[in-house]
């Protein structure tokens, strides 16, 4: 490490399996943030034991937990540090990486946290312009169904924040649907059957393209979104382009780094 660096950024991510994806959503998020602070040191953190376990194993590959990455900064010198993540919200995912980062506030004289994502209202504005921007040619008898992860947490209440801001602005055919909690894949077959459009596109509203999108999205098994939408008599494209391959989107984590230091 050059001498001068004493100041980090730590970028924490969940993590993916898929390299492929990695290379175009974190890997690109964290050049990103290199080429924007050029006299910070950047640290790489995921968040994921199962999947820092799989890459150390299939590519052996070590890559940090953040409580990892918070002691090998300490042992490289650094003391200021801003933490970073990758997630789209202030969840239970969040919540515990800031847990983890604090137990070693001590070792800095500084430690700061940009948020996620979607925290304001300006970011979550700048995230519905990029997603209107990638899809402007979408029809109107087309429908846009975005797949997000859902929570437990009652940071979930985003996504129906945000259908209702694509309605607002003039977007009655885009909408957004989770996993893992609601709105659910039969809350959105119920809305496509209310308006029977010709064809329905799905896409990522995730970070990264990985192992949700190229199984619970758009998998050959019978219960994927694009199976049920498939079975439900809908002509299916999807579009696996995670939200971490738009620029627009690397430029929101910037402006929260750029926040917190």
């Amino acid at each position: 490490m050059e001498y001068q660096k004493k100041k980090a950024i730590l970028v924490v991510s969940f993590g993916t399996s898929v390299n492929e994806t990695r290379a175009r959503t974190l890997d690109a998020i964290e050049d990103s943030v290199r080429d924007a602070y050029p006299d910070f040191q950047v640290y790489r953190a995921w968040t994921s034991p199962r999947i820092r376990t799989l890459i150390y194993e299939r590519d052996h590959v070590k890559i940090d937990s953040v409580p990892e990455a918070m002691e090998q900064m300490a042992q490289d010198g650094i003391r200021d540090v801003i933490v970073q993540p990758t997630h789209m919200l202030n969840g239970i995912q969040n919540d515990g990486m800031k847990d983890d980062a604090m137990k070693f506030s001590g070792a800095f004289s500084s430690l700061r946290f940009g948020s996620p994502l979607l925290t304001s209202a300006e970011d979550g504005d700048a995230v519905l312009e990029a997603i209107l921007s990638e899809f402007h040619d979408l029809f109107n008898e087309e429908m846009l169904v975005l797949m997000g992860h859902g929570t437990a947490h009652c940071a979930n209440s985003v996504y129906g924040d945000l259908n209702r801001r694509f309605k607002d602005l003039g977007h009655p055919n885009i909408f957004l649907g989770t996993v893992d909690a609601s709105p659910d894949i039969g809350e959105l077959l119920a809305l496509a059957a209310a308006r029977r459009p010709r064809r329905i596109l799905l896409a990522p509203f995730l970070i990264v393209s990985g192992s949700h999108v190229l199984e619970d999205m758009a998998g050959a098994n019978q219960d994927s979104w694009r199976s049920r939408f498939s079975a439900a008599g809908y002509e299916v494209k999807c579009v696996l382009k995670g939200l971490g391959e738009y620029p627009a989107i690397r430029r929101i984590f910037l402006r929260h780094i750029a926040e917190a230091v």
